[in-house]
């Protein structure tokens, strides 16, 4: 019914969320090693949409529960693991954005996305592992049509995850670019 539905969005979505947040691990990795602008702005787009996705998730998996469980919210392994993964993030990104732009807070936040990404582990195996209400191996027992649909889903949602990503890219780029002409502005006007 209408409840099944909301697997199609879910599930694509907890799949990006974790690749957006990957994403972010890498670039933060590449911004620790080298310092590059680049690789530092290509984190916080990655985890700008990796959030979005997580709130996603976050959203659909309560719905779902509902109607499966007939509450909105368990303290349940995955779910709670997932929430804390989208907690860390959502701090890194109130420290990105509201930190300010020293040295000190990037490489703070960096190693924030560095050491929190771990948890993407824990919110994959914790159905197996601790042994919670969440469904798993949901795709491996579906029929090919249910298989089908959901990998449309994931191939639409991927091309909007990577054309985010590209957008917040940029516009991250172009405000630094922005902020960098100020500066020089303001210090040859000053």
């Amino acid at each position: 019914g209408a409840v099944q539905r909301i697997f199609y969005f879910h599930v694509p979505s907890a799949w990006l969320c974790f690749l957006g947040f990957l994403l972010c691990f890498s670039g933060s990795i590449t911004y620790l090693i080298n310092r590059s602008s680049r690789s530092e702005i290509f984190a916080l787009a990655s985890a700008e949409v990796g959030l979005i996705f997580g709130g996603i998730v976050l959203t659909t998996g309560p719905l779902w529960a509902r109607a499966a469980w007939g509450v909105w919210w368990k303290w349940e392994p995955r779910l709670t693991s997932m929430a804390m993964l989208v907690l860390i993030f959502a701090a890194y990104w109130v420290l990105r954005h509201f930190g300010g732009r020293g040295q000190g807070v990037k490489l703070f936040a960096s190693l924030l996305a560095v050491l929190g990404t771990p948890n993407i582990f824990f919110v994959h195996y914790a159905v197996k592992k601790w042994r919670g209400d969440h469904p798993d191996d949901v795709i491996a027992r579906s029929d090919p049509d249910m298989r089908l649909a959901l990998y449309l889903c994931l191939s639409a949602l991927l091309v909007v995850f990577i054309l985010s990503i590209i957008l917040r890219y940029r516009t991250h780029r172009d405000r630094a670019t922005v902020s960098a002409i100020r500066r020089r502005v303001s210090r040859l006007g000053g």
